[in-house]
């Protein structure tokens, strides 16, 4: 007979190994939402509107609050269809609940970030089991990409999001998800045929026909590989049909009878003549997307890197062979159709991203079952790279002996260095360290806090960017003068735009003569040419690397400001 103090342990052990589990999970869900938030929402108008495609679109979105017209785009009074409006109706609504500001602008495309990451967590769930969506939630919101695209106020994140989430239903219509890791969730056809259709026709609200492309060109080449067109016209029920066309068709045509010139602008000159023709002068070389995805999927591409993905791949085909054929023709056909396009932007292949991470992911989770002592390099590789970010970080505080050019690090202070090195240096001795010692998971998670802390950082210091990146401090300062006339003189077009949507009014090209005491924005080099032609009284602003800020009056006229 077991005596009273074996049965007392056995009892407490259960109980013991629950509350760990419970422990673990609410670790697992405190990193997850501490990750989501620092990726997607964290600081979303710490700098200004920045590049010309910002300040455009909240123009556009803001006209639609004050003139009440959410059908016809207008910049600066004129009708403007280079993209569909799905963004602007998001951040004009954001506009309305929390005013005109920039965080309002981005918040749209962090929200659709933070959609379709679950959303393709689902996925990942089904296809691969609670660990890999676990990781998927850690992994893809800390890429570069991801980042970097949902502080941004542009079409590029709410289309991938909605495109996203549509490739997610159709995996769930070709019969993708039906497997042993979540027998408890039902199959739901009828439900994933209509918010097929719906998200589709989002995503050709958010950036025209290349939705029905890009979604089309992935499932023919899945159906072609695969040899299941009968599952893929699927697809075509009649209840995705009708979903798709009730989302995305109205607004065309509502915007065709109201703009009779709507069809020749949008779809003829923003979508045949920018991807046949090099009109918009986007031309770049045909390898151009390589280097953007791998600075997309940073850090975590160095995990593809060392894991020879096509062997992996071929060797996880015999689990899930059609599953790993859809993400890759997902992941392939965007990059090779607009690979040929004669426009090329980074955010064309921002709807990469999702199948690539979900295929790193659950090949790395094989290959840490099969090979742990393989995965060990790659993660020593990353802990490598962040050392090497604290060391630059502070060469470059400590090289402002070098007056010929701004230091980044000078600029964003010694506080910066501080809280961005330490977490780099301590954390990538911790995951080298781990690695070593073939605790591969532990070293995962050490790298993603560390990069989280590094982020963080980075954000804080953002702040101080504002007169480089952005006209708003420098809009600010004009508007405590606003009796003198603003003109630009020879400024980009991106600082351009922001003058507008800033001081609220399309700012005119200065030339010689124009009468009475006015401001002039004009980028550096053009101070000795503006002096030829004018007085200058004083100088606003001059920190920027793009331009200076001058109270001029005309030689002829002796008035005094």
């Amino acid at each position: 007979m077991l005596d009273s103090e074996t049965v007392e342990t056995a009892s407490r052990a259960p109980d013991n190994s629950a509350k760990n589990s419970l422990a673990a999970r609410v670790g697992w869900a405190i990193l997850i939402l501490a990750t989501l938030y620092v990726c997607y929402f964290r600081h979303l108008g710490a700098i200004g509107f920045v590049g010309p495609d910002e300040p455009r679109y909240a123009w556009i979105a803001r006209d639609m609050v004050e003139t009440g017209d959410w059908v016809t785009p207008h910049l600066y009074g004129k009708p403007w269809f280079e993209k569909p409006p799905l963004f602007y109706w998001c951040a004009a609504l954001c506009f309305k609940l929390f005013g005109v500001s920039e965080a309002a602008a981005r918040l749209p495309s962090a929200i659709c970030a933070l959609l379709a990451t679950l959303a393709l967590a689902w996925l990942a769930f089904r296809l691969y089991g609670a660990e890999t969506a676990r990781w998927l939630l850690l992994l893809l919101p800390t890429t570069v990409g991801m980042i970097g695209f949902s502080h941004a106020a542009s079409t590029d994140m709410p289309f991938s999001a909605m495109l996203t989430i549509a490739m997610v239903c159709a995996a769930v219509v070709l019969g993708l998800t039906r497997n042993e890791n979540s027998p408890v969730l039902p199959e739901t056809p009828w439900f994933a045929l209509v918010l097929f259709g719906v998200f589709l026709g989002l995503a050709v609200l958010a950036k025209g026909p290349a939705g029905i492309i890009l979604a089309g060109g992935a499932v023919f080449l899945w159906a072609l590989f695969t040899k299941r067109w009968r599952d893929a016209f699927r697809l075509f029920h009649p209840a995705a049909l009708a979903s798709f066309f009730a989302t995305a068709l109205p607004w065309y045509i509502l915007c065709a009878r109201r703009n009779p010139d709507f069809f020749r602008i949008f779809i003829v000159e923003h979508n045949f003549k920018r991807y046949l023709t090099p009109e918009f002068q986007h031309v770049q070389p045909l390898g151009y997307y390589l280097p953007i995805l791998l600075i997309a999927l940073s850090p975590w591409i160095l995990w593809a890197i060392s894991f020879r993905l096509p062997k992996l791949a071929s060797s996880s085909r015999g689990e899930f062979p059609a599953a790993s054929a859809y993400l890759w023709t997902w992941a392939v056909f965007p990059v090779a159709f607009f690979t040929i396009s004669k426009s090329k932007l980074p955010g064309y292949i921002l709807p990469v991203l999702a199948p690539c991470m979900l295929l790193l992911v659950a090949l790395l989770s094989k290959l840490i079952q099969q090979n742990r002592a393989l995965a060990r390099w790659p993660l020593m590789g990353i802990g490598a790279l962040f050392a090497c970010l604290a060391i630059w970080a502070f060469h470059d505080l400590y090289q402002f002996r070098d007056y010929s050019r701004v230091h980044w690090a000078f600029v964003a202070g010694p506080f910066f260095v501080v809280f961005f090195s330490v977490p780099a240096i301590v954390g990538g001795i911790v995951t080298i360290s781990a690695a070593l010692l073939s605790r591969v998971r532990l070293a995962q998670t050490v790298a993603v806090i560390s990069f989280l802390l590094m982020l963080v950082a980075a954000q804080d210091a953002l702040r101080k960017f504002n007169m480089d990146l952005s006209a708003r401090i420098a809009a600010s300062e004009i508007e405590q003068v606003n009796a003198l006339k603003v003109y630009a003189f020879r400024v980009q077009r991106g600082w351009l735009y922001q003058l507008n949507f800033y001081l609220h009014r399309e700012v005119p090209q200065w030339a010689p003569g124009q009468p009475g005491v006015a401001i002039v924005v004009l980028p550096r080099k053009a101070v000795v040419e503006l002096k030829r032609n004018v007085k200058v009284l004083d100088v606003i602003y001059d920190f920027s690397e793009e331009a200076n800020i001058l109270r001029v009056v005309p030689l002829s006229d002796s008035a005094s400001p």
